[in-house]
């Protein structure tokens, strides 16, 4: 276990499926949520997906049942107790990839009222592609959660260890996800 983690209740073990909207081999966006994965508490499973290069374009002909790629995405969000989306930002918008993995979700049950985090570098830049997911996820039913919501304050492309290495980053990271399981775990009460 990483010495970043935190301590947390370990009744109810959570399931969290991470996505970059980034196809790049070094990406901040994909660095970001791999850091993440190194310091959640032993009792949340952060998965990465990472079939989104996998996924052909979505067209609503085909019968997307048959389609191995489309069923392991639907699988693993079905899967996750809630969902972490980190994107860049290209041309003012959402990364073709990205949505295109948004829209194969679209009327499936298994994003229906999903718990969702956003975690972005730097505020200065990406405030479209932001502002775009957000209208996504809430058109596709998602049920965003704001205060799990987490900006790293960066100016410069950063690697997974340039992010577990310095301590600010990592209390905010660790913040936003212990914000995020208790917003889950406060959900699912309230259903039970």
């Amino acid at each position: 276990m990483n010495s970043h983690s935190i301590v947390s209740d370990r009744s109810q073990p959570l399931k969290l499926l991470a996505i970059s909207g980034s196809l790049r081999q070094t990406s901040s966006n994909t660095a970001l949520l791999k850091a993440a994965q190194q310091l959640v508490p032993e009792h949340i499973t952060l998965k990465l997906y990472d079939g989104l290069g996998d996924l052909p374009h979505f067209n609503p002909d085909i019968e997307f049942d048959s389609l191995r790629a489309v069923a392991q995405l639907k699988a693993n969000v079905e899967w996750a107790d809630g969902l972490i989306v980190s994107t860049p930002e290209y041309a003012h918008g959402l990364p073709g990839s990205l949505k295109n993995v948004l829209d194969w979700l679209v009327g499936g049950h298994e994003f229906y009222q999903k718990p969702v985090a956003f975690f972005h570098l730097n505020a200065q830049r990406g405030q479209y592609a932001r502002a775009q997911l957000r209208e996504v996820v809430k058109t596709m039913s998602g049920e965003i959660i704001e205060e799990a919501c987490l900006i790293l304050p960066v100016s410069k492309a950063l690697s997974i260890e340039e992010i577990t290495n310095n301590k600010e980053y990592c209390g905010l990271i660790q913040n936003a996800i212990k914000t995020f399981e208790l917003a889950i775990k406060k959900e699912k009460t309230s259903l039970a």
